[in-house]
């Protein structure tokens, strides 16, 4: 078995693809609901997401000098790749905190470095687009964008049109189609 089939097969033992009636965060209705902070919470299957994040990174040529991942689905995630991978770990939150240095990331991001940008699961890119703007303002470059898993409807061409390298390690097609094979 791959290591992509054991994950698969991690997601449906965590229950993260559930069936039913869901509103998602981009506001659209659907019939299946991905949630990869299920699977997140084990240990085995965040080493695999990891392992198979840096794999693809390196695969594809993508050079990075951080991870970065925008709260909250990410940072598990952005944790164990910068664990994996050796480089340093930023967070990015959805607004600035509004006290102390009323900063919206914690971590370290300086002018020019190349941040591989991490996501649990996009359906319009929208939400980690704003992390990436957020990091493109402090003089940061976008390495990659990479997400566990690419719903399929329009994530990627959201986040090719804004300029940005998509690298999902799943599509949803290949979750329902694993499903509907058991």
């Amino acid at each position: 078995m791959s290591e992509r089939e054991r994950l698969i097969e991690k997601m449906f033992e965590a229950k993260a693809v559930l069936f039913g009636r869901f509103v998602l965060a981009s506001g659209k209705e659907s019939n299946y609901y991905i949630n990869v902070k299920k699977v997140v919470t084990d240990p085995e299957a965040l080493k695999l997401i990891a392992r198979l994040m840096a794999k693809k990174a390196e695969s594809e040529g993508i050079e990075f000098d951080r991870v970065a991942g925008p709260e909250l689905g990410a940072v598990p995630i952005a944790t164990a790749l910068s664990l994996e991978t050796g480089k340093p770990l930023v967070i990015v939150r959805k607004k600035p905190k509004g006290y102390g240095t009323n900063s919206q990331i914690e971590g370290e991001v300086r002018e020019g470095e190349r941040i591989l940008l991490v996501e649990d699961v996009t359906t319009t890119g929208g939400s980690v687009l704003k992390a990436a703007k957020v990091l493109e303002s402090l003089g940061a470059k976008i390495a990659a964008i990479s997400v566990v898993v690419d719903r399929e409807e329009g994530a990627e061409e959201n986040i090719r049109g804004n300029g940005y390298r998509f690298l999902p390690v799943l599509r949803v097609s290949e979750l329902l189609n694993f499903n509907s094979s058991e």
